[in-house]
């Protein structure tokens, strides 16, 4: 669970904004999970708080069979290492005003790396994601931007990851460039045994990526299941919904079918946070909250009538 507060005494004595609410899910390891919703549903502040860089309010991040929560300093530190993000917008994730090959040994200074190594690695992983070690003295402004998202990857690489969060790695590129950053995305999983959480509101593109998916919004994970499971049978109303939705040049949803985004999940009543915008609501919706039940072969659905929907 992550809550906020307004800033101040008098924000404080207001009821916490909850931005996630009881989530749970593992990730296996070199394999691709995927979660999937609407901006403002929640899926960056998942990110933040599995890597603690915004730690959960309530809850456990466990990685490899250790809980984040127990780790201070130097300890942290270590285990961060393991753990690399690469964010939306590359522009904003480079210092404009740092050369990319000294943005890329910046990590590797903090940790000590010896020069000659420094300079090893770097030219190393920059060859390993389609960048001329010969271009790391020029700055961010002289790339285009699918070369800029390469050399964000290639940062997080730098550090010897073993899982890696990818926020809308795509979202902010080309369409054409974008095939070419999934593949170089999944190229680097396979060789390098790489484990990814992959966020993106794109549902096919989740599904062309990842082994399991989970379906969020307002904060809870609604549905939850294999690729298959989520592609062959979607269950919840709100997958539903996603797939129904009329596809855009940005991959987002229409007017006519687009939810109501970053209402305050307290807005809802005690029952379901779908249960505004969804057709088949009865009155035991508003008056009950689904917790995520399988509804066969760890297919898990957050819906009082998941087992009495049709197929889609």
């Amino acid at each position: 669970m992550k809550e906020f507060y307004g800033r101040g005494l008098l924000a404080r004595k207001r009821a916490a904004f909850r931005a996630v609410d009881r989530i749970s899910f593992d990730i296996e390891k070199n394999t691709v999970f995927g979660l999937v919703g609407e901006s403002g549903c929640g899926k960056t502040t998942v990110s933040r708080a599995l890597l603690h860089l915004d730690p959960p309010t309530s809850g456990e991040v466990r990685f490899a069979g250790t809980s984040l929560e127990n780790l201070k300093g130097k300890a942290l530190r270590t285990y961060r290492r393991r753990m690399q993000i690469v964010f939306q917008d590359p522009n904003s994730a480079l210092n404009p005003k740092m050369r990319i090959g000294a943005s890329l040994e910046e990590g590797l200074i903090n940790l000590g790396v010896p020069k000659p190594e420094r300079v090893r690695r770097v030219e190393e992983i920059l060859e390993t994601v389609g960048i001329s070690p010969s271009h790391q003295n020029r700055y961010p402004h002289e790339f285009s931007g699918g070369q800029k998202q390469r050399i964000v990857i290639a940062r997080a690489l730098t550090m010897q990851p073993e899982f890696l969060v990818l926020d809308e790695p795509v979202s902010n590129l080309d369409v054409s460039i974008q095939a070419q950053i999934i593949n170089l995305l999944m190229d680097l999983k396979n060789k390098l045994a790489l484990t990814y959480l992959f966020i993106s509101h794109d549902l096919n593109l989740v599904a062309y990526l990842s082994d399991r998916i989970a379906v969020m919004y307002r904060g809870r994970i609604v549905e939850l299941g294999t690729t298959e499971q989520i592609m062959d049978r979607p269950v919840h109303p709100y997958t539903l919904k996603l797939f129904s939705a009329s596809p855009t040049l940005h991959g987002t949803i229409t007017a006519d079918e687009k939810v109501q985004e970053n209402e305050p999940a307290e807005a809802v009543s005690a029952g379901c946070v779908f249960a505004a915008q969804c057709d088949r609501r009865d009155s035991s919706c508003l008056e009950q909250q689904p917790e995520l039940v399988d509804i066969g072969e760890g297919h898990l659905v957050a819906c009082i009538h998941g087992k009495h929907i049709p197929p889609a």
